[in-house]
């Protein structure tokens, strides 16, 4: 994997670049949508490529894990060929996952052991078999293991939950330099930068990851709670201290206001389940701004579930039509709020890297995210 900075815009820090991978460019300022176990909820693969045309989607590490498994994985020749997934794929490390899904717990020196979400087995994860069940995935960019700790976390625990974090990275890269790929293709190991919400914590952490000299950094931890203001500024101060010529990941964030302020500050990597999420529960995020497709307003609307955006779900189907589908409980309905909703989030990225290439990027911001924000 390289990354290549095309562009930084005039008017902030917002930057367009590429990830180079084995299964293909990815332009950046980027959105994943979320495939969890394999699957992003509701949309087939055809219609990520055709219709919403997503560079690269996300698994889970814990999730694929569990099931399918790692031996299941590799009979299939990795994840690409077990879901027919030709573009990029990034793999979260699991780490959140075991700190929010898992009741009973233990966490040392070692790793972490912990209880299945699904039958209540246990497990174990360590920095090193994180990365060898991520090369049993194939996934095209890794996660190291790391400890999510919650948004409410003491200065002291923060302290001590990112210094354990950095020693398990360093474990985490010596054991993937020690290791080959399984499909034939590259993969790349990113690190993980934390801290909570304490500045000179979030600035050593990234410092020291820097030292380890990752080909790429996730900002993790963040969103989880806190306002969004102590997001912003905890990326601001990571972003200072991450190197320009190296791809920088936000994980789990966030609204459609939420990437356009954070690509303002640098980030060029983004996922969360919000679109499909909130799809499945009739939200729908709009070039307008939010509905609620189940209020009674939409019963006879038959224009387009949204004028402004060249979609297949927003051209061709009348809000009207959709808010039936929901009413009637049919699966159609759940796969076109869905499409509506990750083609929105496709359409910021490819409009919010036109503006930055343009210069134009803090008008656009001032423009759009009122605009994304309005409730209709």
């Amino acid at each position: 994997m390289t990354f290549t900075l095309q562009h930084t815009d005039a008017t902030s820090d917002a930057r367009a670049g590429q990830v180079h991978t084995a299964h293909g460019p990815i332009d950046t300022p980027v959105f994943m949508p979320v495939g969890t176990v394999g699957s992003v909820k509701a949309v087939q693969p055809r219609e990520l490529i055709d219709d919403i045309d997503a560079p690269i989607i996300l698994g889970n590490t814990y999730h694929l894990y569990l099931r399918p498994g790692t031996d299941l994985l590799q009979a299939a020749g990795g994840l690409h060929q077990f879901m027919q997934w030709p573009r990029p794929i990034l793999t979260d490390s699991g780490g959140y996952q075991v700190f929010s899904l898992s009741d009973l717990r233990d966490l040392s020196e070692e790793g972490v052991t912990f209880q299945s979400h699904i039958d209540g087995s246990s497990h174990s994860f360590t920095p090193e078999s994180v990365v060898d069940i991520q090369r049993a995935i194939g996934s095209d960019i890794m996660m190291v293991l790391d400890e999510c700790p919650p948004g409410d976390a003491s200065e002291e625990y923060a302290r001590q939950s990112h210094e354990l974090t950095l020693r398990w990275a360093a474990r985490a890269k010596e054991r993937f330099e020690a290791t080959a790929p399984l499909y034939g293709y590259e993969q790349a190991l990113f690190g993980i930068v934390q801290g909570v919400v304490y500045p000179e914590i979030r600035r050593e952490s990234a410092r020291r990851l820097v030292d380890l000299d990752f080909p790429g950094y996730a900002i993790g931890g963040l969103s989880v709670g806190e306002p969004a203001a102590q997001m912003y500024a905890m990326v601001e101060v990571v972003n200072e201290i991450l190197p320009a010529d190296k791809p920088r990941y936000l994980m789990g964030v966030g609204t459609p206001a939420n990437l356009i302020e954070n690509i303002a500050r640098g980030v060029d990597m983004f996922d969360c389940v919000m679109p499909t999420r909130n799809a499945r529960n009739g939200t729908l995020f709009t070039t307008q701004g939010r509905m609620n497709i189940l209020n009674a307003q939409w019963t006879e609307d038959l224009s387009p579930i949204d004028p402004g955006l060249d979609g297949y779900a927003s051209q061709r189907f009348s809000k009207a039509y959709l808010r039936h589908l929901f009413k009637a409980n049919e699966i159609l309905a759940l796969q076109l709020a869905t499409l509506q909703n990750l083609a929105l989030y496709r359409w910021v990225m490819r409009e919010a890297r036109a503006a930055i290439q343009e210069d134009r990027f803090a008008a656009w911001r001032r423009a759009t995210v009122p605009q994304l924000q309005h409730r209709l």
